[in-house]
């Protein structure tokens, strides 16, 4: 049976948007403020997760995560309000 795929989006210290794909978005995010997550949440610390949202595999959450960090953070931000931030 194939893994559900998440995409996750935290709000950071400063403001900033952190984006990421995980299969337990929740054990991700404590990594996170473990400061073990990744470079970018280790120096900005998550304060919220923002938004998940269910990916059938692995190559199209990744597809929509590489699509969203190209974006500047105001784009992130109307995303994240597009799809019902807050979760």
């Amino acid at each position: 049976m194939p893994k559900t795929w998440w995409l996750y989006m935290l709000e950071c210290k400063g403001g900033g948007i952190y984006t990421g794909i995980a299969i337990d978005v929740d054990e991700r995010y404590k990594k996170h403020l473990s400061g073990k997550g990744a470079k970018y949440t280790k120096i900005n610390p998550p304060l919220r997760v923002l938004i998940r949202k269910e990916y059938p595999d692995r190559r199209s959450a990744a597809q929509m995560e590489y699509t969203l960090k190209q974006l500047p953070a105001i784009e992130k931000w109307r995303w994240v309000y597009a799809f019902g931030g807050n979760q």
